[in-house]
């Protein structure tokens, strides 16, 4: 058992210091602190990009934060799926997803520490409005949101504020709409339109 969390901890500071040293070479900056809690909803947007997944995980690395997030059950297959769960994904049928809700919200209620990065716009592709799960899993699993973001134009990636669901949405995304509108993705015509969502 030691050996096995020496060799964690020794990979886990490789993996920060590779990290680190492609984010500084490669010129992108670090902005925002991660909050002092043990739990919490991080949203991951704008999505527009595969590369979007790889610099969230340089970024989380680089922060030195355990992120758990979704993705489709392909991802998951060998040669690699022990990869990406190790990575923090949790694999998801998409053709049995409507109950993802729940099932992540007892997540939260049965784990003391998680944090759950979520793609609101679901997709690489451009959609209308954002899907709503997130907002649902931190009401319910009375966890706040934190704004995560990757900004290509000014090559900056982070952390913006921490919003406490209020129970009314619409309000609370537009605050959170408003903190994204001055975010470029890489892909900035495949932004969606807006943050208000209607549909979950």
């Amino acid at each position: 058992m030691r050996r096995t969390l020496f060799d964690a901890s020794i990979l886990i500071f490789i993996l920060y210091w590779i990290s680190s040293s492609l984010l500084r070479i490669f010129g992108w900056r670090r902005e925002g602190r991660l909050p002092d809690i043990p739990k919490y909803i991080m949203i991951g947007a704008p999505h527009t990009s595969n590369w979007d997944f790889l610099l969230t995980l340089a970024y989380a690395f680089a922060f030195r934060v355990k992120v758990h997030w979704m993705g489709k059950e392909t991802l998951f297959r060998r040669p690699f799926g022990s990869l990406m769960r190790w990575c923090g994904g949790i694999p998801i049928d998409r053709a049995r997803s409507h109950n993802v809700v729940a099932q992540t919200i007892q997540l939260f209620n049965n784990l003391e520490k998680l944090v759950m990065i979520i793609a609101p716009e679901g997709t690489r592709k451009k959609v209308k409005h954002w899907k709503t799960g997130f907002y649902h899993i931190a009401v319910g699993a009375k966890v706040p949101i934190l704004l995560g973001f990757i900004d290509y134009r000014r090559k900056a990636g982070g952390f913006g504020p921490l919003i406490v669901p209020t129970g009314d949405m619409p309000a609370d995304m537009n605050r959170i709409r408003a903190f994204y509108e001055t975010v470029t993705a890489k892909h900035p015509e495949l932004t969606g339109g807006a943050a208000i969502p209607l549909s979950s």
